[in-house]
């Protein structure tokens, strides 16, 4: 059904070919999973299938790629969209229409299918992907997690044969997660539709995949096999197969439930009690990507914070507190009764399904929606009622979409800015990127970089106000697990200085990497509120692998369990 014979692709200004000699195929009603570290080139062959390669990006195309038959060189995107659908990592840019019903029916109109045909498939995904409560919302009201729920559901009502997807779970609940992935199982399955798709969060993923095309580094070749054989060689795997690795099980086990079986053993091994908080990682992997270059050490990363910028907000027994806290987007009570506080140091995690509440209480904190009851106080103060330029010393948000911060046309352009804005002296900004992205040029435009990358610009332009407040919602998204755990490095860093930090996030694994305690919002409201053990063990859907693997104990990371066997 996919047919790639020796592709590379160059695009304008490239050093080398962004991939190299791909070279394998896809039979029809199989799920292949892309799978290899950031910056590889995963995005690019997946682009390639849908003729965005080379037709909208621009670049060479060397080689040949086939879809059904149909040479993507010789046909456009639109010439291929009754076989191909297509989602992109961002999902907002998929969208032309302003509510989920329309948007569930633009594919087939554009089509010309029959009306009658056109209704049956809408409510067919509507119960598909759980979005019939949503079905009259405007998509702009939506989180990001149901946005891109409905992204995944307009590209399946035209029936396609063949699905493109580019981290298609990033943005999902557990639970919501689960349910697109039996949804394209059941497609696969029952249908035969074939699917390519490139997926970070392999624990997710690897366990429905038939076949896994690995891309181990730029320009390198291609590897194709079986989950047990590519897992076996890959620089990226799931907590379950490291632990496996670890372990010295053969074969490696792919699930939970495979860990599980030869788990007694390994308990046997293990300290009845381990740590009560997350223990550090270990150094990140080299990694050959464009992710983020290894971030300084928290001594380098502390003197940047204190050699440069304005004087900070006299610290308190509580960064933050919320108190029976009421917020109404529109005729929407997206929370209520919520309270929490959050002290210097403090790491907490906030958790819970798509359309919870989470984004909207990093809102709040931030002063970007007012209460509707109750109080958010941030250093001492209201943040809806504060100026921005002293906000910015008490908090600061970096966003799901990191670049929603960035505007400028250079990396330089961003750090002058972020100092003035800041108030802090020049070269502030542009010192903590040195330190976070040693190799990043001051012209290169934030919109060429990798998501890794634009993540750290923009945790550098908040972090040149030095706000005792730090929040982070969905931090982890499109970052592979190398980048991630640089990136829990630094924040680990800032919370020894006294930053408190609330991460909104859906990665069930970096919260108990990172997370003294966590917080479960449920349609608005908390339902649970503990330390990260007590917590996550607890729950079948946020808890990580590893803990899954040795309940009932509290282990909650590979790490932790790697130190008590030495």
């Amino acid at each position: 059904m996919i047919r790639f014979e020796d592709v590379s692709v160059t695009y304008a200004g490239a050093a080398g070919p962004s991939v190299r000699g791909v070279d394998f195929e896809v039979p029809e009603g199989e799920l292949v999973l892309l799978a290899g570290p950031s910056g590889v080139g995963k995005s690019t062959v997946l682009g390639a299938v849908s003729g965005l390669v080379p037709h909208f990006t621009g670049g060479t195309l060397r080689g040949r790629v086939t879809v059904a038959g149909r040479d993507t060189r010789t046909h456009k995107p639109r010439e291929l969209a009754d076989v191909v659908g297509t989602v992109g990592q961002d999902p907002l840019s998929h969208f032309v229409t302003d509510t989920v019903e329309d948007e569930l029916a633009y594919g087939m109109e554009s089509l010309g299918l029959a009306p009658a045909v056109m209704r049956r498939r809408v409510e067919e995904t509507l119960d598909l992907l759980s979005l019939a409560d949503l079905r009259d919302r405007p998509i702009a009201t939506l989180s990001g997690g149901q946005q891109q729920r409905v992204a995944i559901g307009s590209v399946l009502t035209p029936h396609p044969r063949v699905l493109v997807l580019d981290e298609p779970t990033s943005a999902l609940d557990p639970g919501a997660a689960e349910e697109v992935l039996a949804v394209l199982q059941r497609l696969v399955h029952d249908l035969g539709t074939t699917v390519l798709m490139a997926e970070h969060r392999l624990e997710r993923v690897v366990q429905y995949a038939d076949r896994i095309a690995l891309l181990p580094a730029p320009g390198e070749p291609l590897t194709l096999g079986t989950p047990s054989e590519i897992m076996a060689v890959s620089p990226v795997c799931p907590p379950v197969v490291e632990l496996g690795r670890l372990a010295g099980w053969s074969p490696l086990p792919l699930t939970v439930r495979d860990a599980r079986r030869r788990a007694p053993t390994l308990r046997d091994r293990l300290p009845a009690a381990p740590p009560a908080s997350p223990s550090p990682l270990p150094p990140a992997p080299a990694s050959p990507t464009a992710a983020p270059s290894p971030l300084p050490p928290r001594s380098t990363f502390s003197r940047l914070l204190r050699g440069r910028g304005p004087a900070p907000v006299p610290p308190s027994s509580e960064v933050a507190v919320v108190e029976s806290l009421a917020v109404r987007r529109g005729r929407v009570e997206a929370l209520r009764r919520v309270s929490l506080t959050a002290g210097p140091g403090e790491t907490v995690a906030l958790m819970g399904r798509n359309g919870a509440g989470k984004s909207t209480l990093l809102a709040a904190l931030v002063g970007l929606v007012e209460p509707a009851a109750g109080s958010v106080r941030v250093g001492g103060a209201a943040p809806h009622r504060t100026a921005p330029r002293d906000l910015v010393r008490r908090v600061g948000l970096v966003p799901q979409e990191p670049r929603d911060l960035l505007y400028a046309d250079t990396v330089a352009a961003e750090c002058a800015a972020a100092d003035e804005d800041a108030g802090a002296a020049a070269g502030t900004c542009r010192a903590l990127v040195t330190g976070l992205l040693p190799d990043i040029a001051d012209d290169t435009h934030p919109r060429d970089l990798s998501e890794g990358q634009r993540l750290a610009l923009a945790l550098a332009v908040v972090l040149t106000a030095r706000p005792p407040l730090l929040l982070l919602d969905e931090p982890t998204r499109g970052l592979d697990y190398a980048a991630k755990a640089r990136l829990v490095t630094v924040l680990r860093g800032l919370a020894a200085e006294g930053h408190a930090i609330v991460l909104a996030t859906h990665d069930v694994e970096l919260a108990a990497e990172l997370a003294d305690r966590v917080l479960i919002l449920a349609d608005g409201e908390i339902v649970a509120d503990g330390p990260t053990a007590e917590v996550v063990v607890a729950s079948p859907s946020f808890a990580p692998q590893v803990a899954k693997i040795l309940a009932p104990a509290r282990w909650l990371t590979v790490a932790q369990v790697g130190r008590a066997l030495a």
